[in-house]
């Protein structure tokens, strides 16, 4: 039996993320405002005409896959980044208290989508929220980190859009972050699980130190209709 976390996005988009998803059997894909990450039954010629023809939206969409690809002519492939998939198996204790987190609501999406567009944890849209679980921690009125869920796929859950502004770096924020989401997803007999780009070996060591190992490669590819 094939492991769901092979193709991540089609089954949260039948499973956990089902309340968010628009398509059919084939193909489905999340409303554009929520984030640009589509899923195929398949990786199949046909399937990705399925997605051609329902996906009413412009802008690019985001299809992952563990293996390269040849991607059919009416998509154009605007990037390829090459990521990798970890799984947590065992996490640190939070130990000391830390900062307090806040639960993120409606009001702080202007500044979730400004630290998101500074820092660039990956997608981030004005109703991503809807993934729901997320945190973060104030520095003032200002948010200075947040980490929050996103694909959730079977009972695996995935952390996403941990960051940090670059002005409060070095306080151990995403790591207090990357904690809570892990604890939380285990209280709900949950894995945790979550995606970084392959070159990026600091993440990659925080996530290590924190009992994430790597499951897979994975192909993020970003695609425009022709």
């Amino acid at each position: 039996m094939k492991c769901v976390l092979e193709s991540p996005a089609w089954h949260a988009l039948n499973s956990g993320n089902q309340n968010l998803a628009l398509g059919n059997d084939k193909a489905k894909f999340f409303p554009i405002e929520v984030s640009p990450f589509v899923g195929l039954a398949e990786n199949t010629p046909e399937n990705f005409k399925v997605l051609y023809d329902i996906r009413p939206y412009a802008e690019p969409a985001l299809f992952m896959t563990e293996i390269e690809i040849d991607v059919p002519k009416q998509w154009k492939v605007l990037h390829l980044v090459k990521g990798i998939q970890m799984i947590c198996d065992e996490a640190l204790s939070a130990g000391e208290n830390g900062s307090a987190l806040v639960q993120l609501s409606d009001e702080h999406i202007p500044q979730m989508l400004g630290l998101t567009k500074l820092t660039n944890p990956g997608p981030f849209s004005e109703r991503t929220i809807d993934f729901g679980h997320y945190r973060g921690i104030f520095e003032g009125d200002r948010l200075a980190a947040m980490a929050g869920q996103r694909l959730h796929a079977g009972n695996y859950a995935e952390v996403s859009a941990v960051c940090t502004h670059p002005d409060h770096t070095g306080k151990g924020y995403a790591r207090q972050l990357l904690i809570h989401q892990v604890e939380r997803i285990r209280a709900a007999s949950e894995i945790p699980y979550l995606h970084v780009r392959a070159d990026n070996d600091r993440a990659i060591k925080v996530y290590e130190s924190l009992g994430f190992a790597k499951s897979r490669d994975m192909y993020f590819y970003v695609l425009k209709k022709v």
